[in-house]
């Protein structure tokens, strides 16, 4: 056998090493009509030679504002940017571009050379790594808050005992309690936030869910003169539903709505109602009633976003988000009714997992 009965890569030749690259190729002329493409390209946008690259990438009729394509063809030089295009019927993904001029022997810049390559991945890694860094940040500021809180309460129990003063000791123990209940309901949602979980399905009756969740928050409501009330429609069956999470989800939200009633300084006294009754034959509804500060639009729909909080740097957004969870995963939906300084009504609607009789 003779030395070059063995092909190299090189003997595929340059087009096919071209369409084996795994980035987007184009070569694109001054009206940004795709003359050429690699295979890679047409895997995923399809037949585009004749179109024009903004009606491919963009689904547009008219270039973007900031095309490197158009830049080279202006300057002969290279040009980088990052877009975010259309593959087909498939969601938006990032891309970087690299443009390049095809330049004939006169110098001229006949066609630019694009090449392309999705980023998606490394943005979703860039923006988890954002967002772990704002959680670290806004969690270390609310844990240090509560850690403040508790030493300030041990420091006035420790006060109490040695001059045996029990209405002192009742103060620092309160805020003790206070603390500890921020810390575990901070804890049980990070909790929630970063672990996946299917619900775990149990019977649950919902008129004594109602009244667990309010007396959890008795003593908190009475020092804001905030009236808590529960009002179950008798005629709802037993459900099932996973009672941790619905109950985590109580919990925040009866919380957001107290917080709201406290900084609301407008009326001497507040009402947070929770109420549970049908919304159809097939569907559960859950409301959260406040007559606090409320939110205009914009904050309504923002609210449910990672890390975001109405309260400032007294806010780690966490609990509605998780609340947005467990609805999700119950196969529910969640409606925000809300105007400034007239409260806010958070209705959850969940499917009957069992047949409702009558």
């Amino acid at each position: 056998m003779g030395e070059n009965s063995h092909s190299t890569p090189l003997d595929l030749g340059y087009k096919a090493i071209v369409d084996l690259l795994p980035c987007y190729v184009s070569i694109q002329d001054r009206s940004f009509t795709i003359l050429q493409t690699n295979q890679t390209f047409r895997n995923d946008f399809g037949e585009a030679i004749g179109k024009k690259c903004h009606e491919v990438y963009l689904r547009s009729s008219v270039r973007c504002s900031s095309c490197p394509v158009w830049e080279t063809f202006q300057d002969k030089k290279a040009h980088v940017s990052e877009e975010v295009v259309h593959l087909g019927g498939r969601e938006p993904v990032h891309v970087v571009i690299y443009s390049s001029p095809i330049t004939d022997a006169l110098g001229n810049v006949v066609a630019v050379l694009e090449l392309s390559s999705n980023i998606s991945k490394v943005k979703e890694a860039q923006k988890g790594l954002t967002l772990l860094g704002q959680s670290v940040a806004i969690l270390s500021h609310d844990i240090k808050n509560i850690l403040e809180g508790l030493q300030g309460g041990a420091y006035v129990v420790d006060e109490a005992l040695k001059d045996q003063d029990q209405e002192l000791m009742k103060k620092g123990w309160s805020v003790v309690k206070k603390n500890i209940q921020e810390i575990s309901g901070l804890v049980q949602n990070i909790l929630y936030s970063t672990k996946k979980r299917k619900p775990v399905y149990e019977a649950v009756v919902l008129d004594k869910m109602l009244m667990e969740s309010i007396a959890f928050f008795y003593e908190k409501a009475q020092s804001i003169e905030c009236k808590l009330r529960a009002n179950s429609n008798p005629r709802l069956p037993v459900v099932h539903m996973d009672p941790g999470a619905m109950r985590r989800m109580l919990i925040n939200l009866l919380s957001n709505a107290l917080e709201a009633c406290r900084r609301d300084k407008g009326k001497d006294s507040h009402a947070v109602t929770l109420k549970a009754d049908f919304y159809d034959r097939r569907h559960l509804m859950l409301e959260v009633v406040d007559d606090g500060i409320g939110m205009d639009d914009t904050t309504c729909e923002k609210i449910f976003t990672h890390f975001f909080s109405t309260k400032g740097t007294d806010g780690t957004g966490l609990g509605l988000m998780v609340v947005h969870e467990i609805v999700k995963e119950h196969h529910g939906r969640i409606d925000v009714l809300s105007s400034p300084g007239k409260g806010s009504t958070f209705r959850i609607i969940l499917p009957f997992t069992s047949q409702i009789s009558g």
